[in-house]
């Protein structure tokens, strides 16, 4: 199971690559190659861990949703799996 300590490693990374670009552009003798690719690394590992961070958003409304729906038309707690279930699904 992820852990919060897993996206810390990963915005260590992150920080990496920006210190990585920071030399880059501090070195004097500026490729525009070597930039390019540092970049792309940065914006795809940033991509990922906001795609990360909205599907942990979306489940966790997801089931506050259902719960609270559950918890209004006072259904079991096996019915609101039921329907988790069955939005997972679809």
């Amino acid at each position: 199971m992820a852990s919060l300590k897993d996206v810390q490693q990963l915005t260590q990374e992150l920080e990496g690559l920006v210190g990585q670009l920071s030399e880059e552009l501090q070195n004097g003798e500026v490729d525009f190659d070597k930039l390019v690719s540092i970049t792309d690394s940065l914006s795809e590992q940033a991509d990922g861990l906001a795609e990360t961070f909205n599907s942990v958003n979306d489940a966790l409304m997801e089931r506050l949703q259902s719960a609270k729906a559950g918890s209004s038309s006072g259904g079991s707690r096996q019915g609101s799996k039921s329907q988790s279930k069955a939005a997972a699904g679809s």
